[in-house]
């Protein structure tokens, strides 16, 4: 996916007034009394700005990452690939990306020992949007149905551990692989029954797109016994070992920036959605609230708080993985997620 010019001039001007908290600041010698610079710091999106991105958005406009002597500045990323490639050569220090893509990179022979620091999709929203009309309604459903899979989704890939814990067989379903740009207009057509995606991406596309709600069926994996954990924030082990404060002081401005779109997802969705080409704050507004509803407050996090794993269940989600790939050597926890920058459960309570 290329960034055009009109969506690279809407970041720079983002960065200018308010996302990326100033991110060229003029240089000039400091002199006594004067407050230090603040650190340059590079966040990478795996994906064009959406309503998941409201975290960061809201901590930037809420003065948060200034305040901790930050000064972000954004990038737009191809997928969750290319954004873990880049916080692993340094050209960024942090980025938001899929941890499972995260899971698949670090197998790899010679990989960058990159880890997250964050996670903020407790539950991944990896999904089966389905028509009602065709006859889908529960997941079990899908078998002898035609799945459109669109090039890249990540939602395929745990589809074989969902499909296996559910007593279906991969062979009752016609998977068609087709292209990102025509998932949800195949759907509305009825060219397939069902597509894989993201909760709360196509299934409100679809209904944008005039496909009415209660022809919708949105299967989410979470509620079929997927364990994955979605979106978290991968931080340069450079980064991580030079300065750890302030990656310290990164996830505390993330965890406030969540708090606020939470209490208030009306304005951050207008936040985003002014920065977005041809946003909607009303779309954006409906995507922020399922986020929020079935990603970010899990009952796990209103238990233990935002931002950390559970080991058990990482190791499940590891097994579940290893349905749709071999893995050279199985990873635990602490090989891809760190902990230490994360505040106490008291500063990482979210309601």
């Amino acid at each position: 996916m290329q960034v055009g010019r009109t969506t690279v001039l809407r970041w720079i001007l983002a960065g200018m007034i308010g996302l990326s908290g100033g991110v060229w600041p003029v240089v000039a010698p400091l002199r006594a009394g004067d407050a230090p610079q603040p650190l340059t710091i590079q966040f990478t999106l795996d994906r064009p700005l959406d309503a998941a991105a409201a975290p960061f958005v809201m901590a930037s406009t809420g003065g948060l990452f200034s305040a901790e002597g930050l000064s972000v500045g954004t990038n737009v990323a191809t997928s969750s690939a290319d954004a873990i490639a880049r916080v692993a050569d340094g050209s960024s220090d942090f980025a938001l990306v899929d941890i499972n893509s995260l899971i698949r990179f670090r197998d790899e022979p010679g990989a960058a020992p990159v880890k997250a620091a964050f996670v903020l999709f407790n539950q991944a929203p990896y999904a089966i949007i389905a028509r009602k009309s065709r006859g889908i309604n529960v997941l079990t459903d899908i078998q002898g149905k035609n799945l459109g899979v669109a090039e890249g989704d990540l939602s395929i890939r745990l589809w074989p551990a969902v499909a296996k814990q559910n007593g279906i067989k991969l062979s009752s379903v016609k998977q068609n692989t087709i292209s990102a740009a025509v998932r949800e207009p195949m759907l509305s057509a009825g060219q397939v029954d069902a597509v894989t995606g993201f909760s709360y991406l196509s299934a409100i596309n679809l209904r944008d797109r005039g496909v009415p709600a209660d022809d919708l069926a949105v299967l989410r994996f979470a509620d079929y016994g997927c364990e994955a954990y979605g979106f978290a924030v991968i931080v340069s082990p450079r980064l991580a070992a030079a300065k750890p404060d302030a990656v310290k002081g990164f996830v505390r401005a993330v965890i406030g920036g969540t708090s606020l779109a939470v209490k208030d997802p009306a304005r951050a969705a207008s936040e985003v959605a002014s920065r977005m080409d041809g946003g909607s704050r009303d779309l954006e507004l409906e995507r922020l609230g399922a986020i929020i509803r079935d990603n970010i407050l899990t009952a796990e996090v209103k238990r233990n708080g935002i931002g950390g794993i559970n080991p058990a269940r990482f190791e499940r989600s590891v097994e579940q993985l290893a349905e749709d790939f071999k893995f050279q050597k199985r990873p635990h926890a602490a090989d891809i997620f760190d902990d230490e920058f994360l505040p106490p459960i008291d500063g990482r309570l979210v309601n």
